[in-house]
């Protein structure tokens, strides 16, 4: 990774419905520019990400999704209406931030919830994507999500069972996001650290056998941080992102003509290659890297490889 940096520019951008967006542009004013997409949803941005281009090469624009990271109203507040926190007011708003800082087109990098939204974006505007690079790679297909919350419990059958008991209020499977959606808005502090903490710790099991990820990469977070990014987490995924499902496979064609690197972790357990496999089947100007010793939360080598990626479109 390159030196840390700080930005020369930020501020918070009004894109309508009472938010506030925050963004950051730090390296090169002259330089590419290139916007990075975070995870979670529901993470935010931080320095390390910054870290991942070339100051000398790159204008590098970072932006809190809404409610999260310096993002206002923040989802960590049980009265924070999310109803106006949906993929498609992402999309709208990225495109705002765009034109904002006067940018004609951008590269876009991300991964895991971050790609689904850089994809949703690139095929809703694709004349402004230069070219992306995508680590983690995620449609968030309902066939996604379940697996995610549910069938990959075939490898912990234990903690998917606590995972499942954190809600008994829960009829079915299918009942159990919107159950952790509705105690993350409950008035109780006390009701909603429980229901964050039993999704963290869900999370945290399944990148569990990565051995050279981050472990508690999900839980290892501030708690007003963590309380934003279990809400948000649990907001999108019980509403599949509002996406129809497998819409962003079926139109990867508006993807034609914008060079993509999908970077993705052979052991990734939550987001299994397959989904990087069927995309790059459908995009033709991508290059798909299998990283053999990553999973999802990345080790030496995908780090490498993300650098190898952005370095080469940096001129």
């Amino acid at each position: 990774m390159y030196p840390p940096i700080e930005p020369y520019d930020h501020g918070h951008l009004d894109v309508g419905d009472g938010h506030l967006v925050y963004w950051e542009v730090c390296g090169n004013p002259q330089g590419k520019p290139a916007l990075v997409v975070h995870g979670g949803p529901g993470s935010g941005c931080g320095p390390g990400q910054r870290r991942r281009f070339d100051p000398e090469l790159y204008r590098i624009i970072l932006f809190d999704q809404r409610n999260c990271g310096r993002s206002l109203p923040h989802a960590s507040d049980p009265a924070t209406d999310l109803t106006t926190n949906t993929t498609h007011h992402l999309i709208a708003d990225m495109e705002r931030l765009r034109e904002h800082l006067g940018v004609d087109r951008w590269l876009l990098y991300g991964g895991s919830w971050g790609s689904t939204l850089m994809l949703a974006y690139a095929e809703t505007h694709p004349t402004r994507v230069s070219e992306m690079v995508i680590n983690g790679v995620t449609m968030t297909r309902r066939s996604e999500i379940d697996w995610l919350y549910f069938g990959v419990g075939r490898y912990f059958p234990e903690q998917r069972q606590r995972f499942r008991e954190g809600v008994p209020e829960a009829e079915s499977d299918a009942d159990v996001l919107a159950a952790y959606a509705l105690r993350m808005a409950d008035p109780d502090p006390a009701v909603r650290a429980k229901a964050a903490h039993d999704w963290t710790a869900w999370e945290d099991t399944v990148i569990s056998m990565e051995v050279n990820g981050t472990p508690n990469a999900y839980s290892d977070r501030p708690p007003l941080a963590l309380l934003a990014f279990v809400r948000i987490c649990a907001h999108y995924f019980s509403n599949a992102a509002w996406l129809e499902e497998g819409i962003l496979l079926r139109e990867a064609d508006k993807l034609a003509g914008i060079p993509g690197v999908l970077l993705h972790g052979r052991f990734d357990l939550g987001s299994p290659l397959e989904t990087a496999w069927d995309l790059a089947q459908r995009w033709p100007d991508a290059r798909l890297v299998v990283v053999d010793d990553s999973g999802h939360t990345g080790s030496k080598t995908m780090s490498e490889e993300v650098k190898a990626a952005l370095d080469g479109f940096a001129t």
